[in-house]
């Protein structure tokens, strides 16, 4: 075997087509609200990381489980890259009426890509913060939040950060 790439082997390299079951897929017994989605900074070095927080809202009358899900979308690179890659998720108990302020990293060799070895490059991101992924169509109502973030800075490998 010498194609190594995988571009059609995985559901986060697919087309347009959306997988069967994807990651996060399920209903729950209440319905939840995501809010002030706020990535700090907004405009960051190359080798930095970002920090995130979102609130997270159970507007249901059922205390419940949340699963939050964050995920990073390249908006250009120079290798290919999945549509979208999970970066960060936490299991969370929010009572009924209840909110939760919840805060992550998104670190710096997340965002690398591989070149030959893994390299941190500028651009524009997107990260996308819910319960479910990006454009997931379900049966239970789940928001995805999404805000875009700005790498400055030349390309790099991810060691020399």
């Amino acid at each position: 075997m010498e194609n190594y790439t995988m571009e059609g082997r995985t559901y986060r390299y697919y087309g347009q087509e959306a997988p069967l079951y994807p990651f996060g897929y399920g209903l729950s017994y209440t319905t939840f609200r995501y809010r002030d989605l706020v990535l700090s900074p907004p405009v960051l070095p190359v080798c930095a990381n970002l920090s995130v927080s979102v609130v997270l809202e159970n507007t249901g009358l059922r205390d419940s489980e949340e699963v939050v899900q964050l995920y990073l979308r390249w908006e250009q690179s120079s290798v290919p890259v999945p549509h979208w890659q999970l970066v960060a998720f936490r299991r969370v108990a929010v009572l009924a009426g209840r909110e939760a302020k919840l805060s992550f990293q998104v670190l710096a060799e997340q965002r690398a890509v591989w070149a030959q070895d893994w390299r941190l490059e500028p651009g524009t991101f997107t990260l996308f913060a819910g319960g479910q992924q990006p454009g997931q169509k379900t049966r239970a109502p789940s928001e995805v939040l999404s805000a875009r973030f700005s790498v400055t800075g030349t390309a790099r490998p991810l060691r020399g950060c």
